[in-house]
């Protein structure tokens, strides 16, 4: 604990701070650290869509206290239900404008996958869960060095936690040619055969196309050791050099990545495509900076909640149904009460719970 606060003091960094590597000089260095003591709007950035990521997820993404908020230094992202934001009649027939007026907070973030408007009919309704994505794109990014991220995964049926980093600009081109980073997902569901809470994975997303994501190479999955990750906080780690990558899980590495000679080579692309990573070095798309992403997702049909796994409560939706939103929502009477877990609102255990996010530089090389 002396040695933590004298690397806090060596590097000038306290919570909800982020520092220059440039003024690092004793190592390692805590260059963002935040105990969430308060919800610093100043590190944390709220995205406002509807969009899912892509994956068609059940959630709008809000800037709102009752889904995202700190208290006894632990950040909280809860899941909301829409119908109490508005009304259930607006499900089906609202106008849902996210597109704002008044900047950062405020303005719809991601409009793809029709993220910033959508109008609601009786087989398309508007997002039916209310939720929170923050992130650090503006203010933190990083390359190389140490994150760490103690966190309590949430419990409750389809609820899906992640801890992940993206790439600040995309310097090698659209996902997933500029990579992405799962420091950890999981699913809230406690009986969901090998794919519930008491399972955690890592994943690096990574290919010169959305079609040649190979992920496969870079995918781990484990197990808690007791119980399952909604029961106790753990720490996640990552440690990230020039020449590899290496996740722990309370303290217990569970993945190396490392390509050998590059990304290319290991994904064994021969020359049947362009090399997006060409000018880049052994760890490219991995040897640039990536920003933080803490979110709480519901759903979606992009099959990581598969159609054949048996579940309790069943699963109300199929990944190839066209009204996916409207068959979760009517099947609300199975999946709420795992969400309330006897509490009669939707419980705090339903949350992704971040004890706090930390980031040091390990050694004196560029960042």
């Amino acid at each position: 604990m002396i040695l933590l606060f004298l690397l806090y003091l060596a590097c000038g960094v306290f919570a909800a701070d982020v520092v220059d590597p440039k003024d690092c000089t004793a190592f390692p260095c805590m260059i963002f650290s935040d105990d969430f003591d308060y919800l610093d709007h100043d590190a944390w950035e709220h995205e406002i869509t509807m969009s899912g990521g892509g994956n068609w997820e059940f959630e709008v993404y809000v800037n709102n206290r009752s889904v995202s908020y700190t208290r006894n230094s632990t950040l909280f992202i809860k899941p909301g239900l829409t119908s109490e934001w508005k009304s259930e009649e607006f499900l089906t027939s609202g106008d849902l404008n996210l597109w704002g007026m008044n900047g950062r907070g405020d303005v719809c973030t991601g409009n793809s996958y029709y993220g910033c408007n959508r109008v609601g009919t009786a087989t398309n309704i508007v997002n039916p869960v209310t939720s929170a994505r923050l992130r650090t794109l503006s203010d933190f990014a990083f390359r190389y060095g140490r994150i760490e991220i103690r966190a309590k995964m949430p419990s409750g049926a389809w609820l899906w936690p992640a801890m992940w980093l993206l790439p600040r600009n995309w310097p090698y081109g659209l996902w997933p040619a500029s990579g992405e980073i799962d420091i950890v997902e999981s699913r809230g569901n406690s009986d969901y055969g090998t794919l519930g809470n008491q399972y955690g994975s890592t994943t690096l997303h990574w290919g010169p196309y959305w079609q040649l994501n190979m992920y496969q190479k870079t995918h781990t999955k484990y197990q808690a050791p007791t119980g399952s990750y909604a029961d106790n906080f753990h720490t996640w780690r990552m440690d990230w050099t020039k020449d590899d990558m290496k996740f722990y899980v309370d303290d217990e590495l569970k993945l190396t990545v490392d390509p050998f000679t590059n990304f290319w080579d290991f994904g064994g692309f021969g020359d049947s495509y362009d090399n997006p990573w060409a000018a880049g070095g052994k760890m490219a798309p991995f040897d640039q900076k990536f920003y933080i992403v803490l979110n709480l997702a519901v759903g979606g049909t992009n099959g990581f909640f598969p159609d054949d796994v048996p579940s309790n409560p069943p699963k109300p939706w199929s990944n190839v149904s066209p009204q996916a939103l409207l068959d979760f929502w009517n099947g609300h009477s199975s999946w709420l009460p795992t969400w309330e877990q006897g509490e009669g609102r939707i419980s705090e255990k339903a949350a992704l719970q971040v004890d706090y996010v930390k980031v040091w530089k390990m050694e004196n090389i560029d960042q």
